[in-house]
């Protein structure tokens, strides 16, 4: 196999920056796809933050693993704390594009609370960095979220089509007039939420498998009918 030589480090052409090509003995040069890079430090920084927090992750530890210098990292997120808030902005991104996916407009009130609940759940049971992620960032009080111009924006869309399945629900007789979105969006999140983040210590101290796949479903049904009970006329 050839020899792999020394990672890639900072260079400039005519004021622009560049990475410089990975190369290997006997092979053309190649230079790295910067928006590549850019993804792995995201994707690697994302399994860090996760795994260790925000205090607990190294700067080092990422770079060695994607296999680039701090200069690289820096270049693109300027500081820990910048490289944080776009992973933050990552995972919140991705719940709101699987939540647009499907539309609440061609189903009926009822359908389409149930199925925005099972959803909730089934994200959050799918994604479990993302529980870590935010476990990590309510420890410093929302501090790096604050920094984003761009989470609470992805909210709106999605408060506004509740509000909408509400107003269609109160309209068709089948939900109570005084139900709040916000409030109702926290009790859903809160009851899929509390459920996975705690599923080692209640799975132990209840002597229950929590993430057997009928228990699971199981869990889903009694959400629905938590959530529907409540919205009932």
């Amino acid at each position: 196999m050839p020899e792999v030589a020394p990672e890639a480090r900072i260079g400039t052409e005519g004021g622009e920056f560049r990475e410089r090509p990975i190369e290997r003995i006997g092979e053309p040069r190649r230079w790295r796809n910067a928006e590549r890079t850019r993804a792995d430090l995201l994707e690697i920084a994302t399994e860090e933050f996760a795994e260790k927090g925000f205090a607990g992750a190294r700067v080092d530890e990422i770079v060695r693993r994607c296999g680039v210098t701090k200069n690289v990292l820096y270049h693109y997120f300027e500081s820990k704390e910048r490289l944080f808030v776009e992973v933050m902005e990552l995972a919140y991104a991705r719940m709101r594009k699987r939540q647009n996916e499907w539309s609440f407009a061609d189903l009926e009130p009822k359908d389409a609370m149930a199925k925005l609940t099972i959803f909730t759940f089934e994200h959050f049971r799918d994604e479990p960095q993302v529980i870590r992620l935010l476990n990590s960032e309510n420890l410093h009080k929302a501090k790096h979220i604050a920094m984003s111009g761009k989470i609470p924006d992805l909210y709106h869309p999605l408060i506004a089509a509740i509000r909408d399945v509400l107003a269609k629900g109160r309209a068709a007789g089948q939900f109570r007039a005084d139900v709040d979105p916000v409030d109702l969006y926290i009790t859903i999140s809160g009851l899929s939420y509390f459920y996975l983040s705690n599923q080692y210590t209640l799975g132990y101290v209840l002597r229950q498998d929590l993430m057997a796949p009928e228990r699971l479903k199981q869990r889903e049904k009694h959400m629905v009918d938590v959530v529907l009970g409540y919205l009932r006329a």
